[in-house]
């Protein structure tokens, strides 16, 4: 028994060689599943963020398709009262419009004043979108913008003048990350003359259509990238038999 029990034991370095192999198997499945988890982890901000991308183009594309021709009354200037115009501010990276779409009630609320702006991006790299909001109730509230009227050197008719757009605490991020963001809008024209894009706009009508024109900062391999959007605006009118009203 004696002779038995002293051949049947383990020895120091056997336990520490054990130990050592158990030791290395814990750490390679450590870092297997820190692996998996940060592949996850990844994997779950690309969709996140092509989700972001695929969602605030539907959502500036809503907007656009919403638009409501409609027209607003200009503050009085000195010598000049109150005067009507057809409410729609068109510049090459400012864009005025109202909206039967907007961020807060989607299609069901009511219309909204939307105020389109590029800005510089975080730390001066390229440049962002933003759309600030505010409830449309009438001429009066499309007009507050306006700052004076000019003439439109086509037809002499007025041309609102509108002050610059700003981004605050309540704007929202359409598009970020932009090596540029700029709008063209479709000029209505009489045959035989072929209907043109223009950077801005300075007519006393509303355009056919709106393009939105944009590239990334950064090409993305694994992440979608903003594409360029043109809405339609179904208006086959001009808007001077509005002004009976006033």
């Amino acid at each position: 028994m004696s002779r038995a029990s002293k051949e049947t034991g383990i020895t120091l370095i056997e336990v520490l060689v054990s130990v050592s192999l158990l030791s290395l198997l814990a750490v390679g499945m450590l870092a297997a599943i820190r692996l998996g988890f940060g592949a996850m982890d990844s994997t779950e901000n690309r969709l996140m963020e092509n989700r972001r991308v695929a969602g605030a183009q539907r959502i500036l594309e809503q907007e656009l398709s919403g638009f409501m021709p409609v027209t607003a009354i200009c503050a009085p200037s000195p010598g000049n009262g109150p005067a009507p115009f057809p409410f729609f501010q068109g510049e090459p990276q400012s864009m005025r419009l109202v909206s039967t779409y907007s961020l807060a009630e989607a299609w069901r609320g009511q219309p909204r004043v939307l105020e389109l702006q590029v800005i510089q991006g975080a730390e001066g790299r390229g440049v962002r979108l933003i759309v600030n909001e505010t409830p449309y109730t009438g001429p009066a509230s499309a007009g507050q913008s306006c700052i004076g009227l000019v003439g439109d050197p086509t037809t002499g008719l007025p041309v609102a003048r509108f002050l610059p757009i700003s981004a605050n605490p309540q704007s929202f991020v359409l598009a970020d990350k932009l090596a540029f963001c700029r709008f063209s809008y479709l000029e209505p024209r009489d045959p035989p003359e072929e209907q043109r894009w223009r950077p801005d706009w300075g007519l006393h009508r509303w355009p056919l259509g709106i393009r939105v024109e944009m590239a990334p900062l950064e090409e993305p391999r694994t992440r979608l990238r903003p594409l360029s959007i043109t809405a339609a605006i179904p208006i086959n009118r001009v808007p001077d038999f509005l002004y009976a009203d006033y």
